[in-house]
């Protein structure tokens, strides 16, 4: 079973409307609500492709409980611990004129101490039976973003593997800890750590990768990859980091090669969307587009 985490679950709300603007109303032609954070796209990604896998995290409030009802109907396991405020809100409005999408984020919950060791019980609880551990996504508010460290040296304690996507602080406490995978995401903002795998394995990971446009790089210490797909950036948009990591994950459990890996976890970033889901006719498509070469 592989273990989830999404420490700052949100609810994902689109709308789409043609041509909004400031100052003006319009009606929404559409809405959806789907549970989102890259831990959980991460699961999406690997329940599409019929691997057994759990939603571990936070989650509270009314949101909180459509979170877990919108996973329940979609088939994937939850084991989210609650908490007493309100998870966060992601509203993404499309412009169905232009196709331009702006997304707007809620700020996380804060999350008090007892919560923070009743879910790192949980954790614990869940490791008996754990494959691999992804840990991913931003923080919430009060969250010490030496976290991330802790829960992988608790895994690394009961031996199992963990694959790290994450960026700023949380990144920096983290990868001290040899996670086995490191998939820096900064979330829209800078961070020179992303931009220096070189120094990320320096400081302990086993293996990096990173996105940058319609390429992958991953560097490890037996040798340096390269995956390009023209139109990748355009198809996977900001969301690349969780179906990303959905894609690398089977791979590093089963030991293929780094090319094989690469190959399938391009193909199925450029076919899924933010949420992870994945569209498996265009993933079928892609694969063998994916051009791999070793770099450096």
């Amino acid at each position: 079973m592989i273990v989830t985490v999404t420490l700052n679950a949100a609810l994902d709300v689109a709308y789409e409307a043609a041509a909004p603007a400031w100052q003006a109303t319009r009606d929404v032609a559409r809405v959806r609500h789907r549970a989102g954070g890259s831990g959980v796209a991460v699961a999406r990604v690997l329940y599409r492709f019929g691997h057994e896998v759990v939603v571990a995290g936070l989650a509270g409030g009314a949101t909180g409980e459509l979170i877990k009802e919108d996973l329940g109907r979609s088939g994937i396991p939850v084991a989210l611990t609650g908490i007493s405020q309100e998870s966060r809100r992601v509203l993404a409005v499309t412009d169905t004129v232009s196709g331009q999408t702006m997304r707007l984020r809620e700020p996380g919950p804060y999350v008090t101490t007892e919560e923070l060791g009743r879910f790192a019980g949980d954790f614990r609880r869940l490791l008996a039976d754990a494959t691999a551990v992804v840990l991913c996504g931003s923080l919430p508010l009060g969250m010490p973003p030496e976290i991330y460290g802790s829960l992988a040296t608790y895994a690394a304690e009961a031996g199992v593997p963990v694959i790290l996507s994450t960026g700023g602080e949380a990144l920096q406490h983290a990868v001290s800890r040899r996670p086995d995978l490191v998939v820096p995401d900064d979330e829209g903002e800078p961070d020179a750590a992303v931009a220096d795998d070189g120094l990320l394995l320096a400081q302990g990971a086993a293996a990096v990768a990173i996105p940058a446009g319609d390429r992958i790089s991953v560097l490890t210490k037996a040798g340096h990859w390269s995956a390009t797909l023209p139109g990748l950036a355009r198809a996977a948009g900001s969301g690349v980091a969780g179906p990303l990591v959905g894609g690398l994950v089977p791979g590093l459990l089963l030991g293929w090669s780094w090319p094989d890996q690469l190959r399938h976890a391009v193909a199925v970033a450029a076919a899924s969307d933010v949420s992870g889901h994945v569209n498996l006719t265009e993933y079928e498509r892609l694969v063998d587009q994916v051009t791999v070469q070793p770099a450096g």
